[in-house]
């Protein structure tokens, strides 16, 4: 298991659990059982691109770091 953070570009996952309560990222679609493919990664790193239900979305590294993925085989 791997925070969001930690994809590479390229990677697909499906998102296992999300602590705390970061409520926007539940409104963007982002909850448990969610595929997720990290698209793009900025220079430094932050933020990041990923596509999530058909959109794509910058995550801050602080805020993909509370959530919990496994990456597809």
């Amino acid at each position: 298991m791997l925070c969001l953070n930690q994809l590479k570009p390229g990677e697909e996952a499906v998102v296992t659990s999300i602590s705390g309560e970061n409520r926007r990222l539940r409104d963007l679609g982002l909850i448990e059982g969610t595929k997720v493919k990290c698209v793009l990664k900025s220079p430094l790193g932050d933020p990041a691109a990923y596509k999530i239900r058909g959109a794509v979305i910058a995550i801050r590294r602080e805020d993909a770091a509370d959530i919990k993925v496994v990456v597809y085989e």
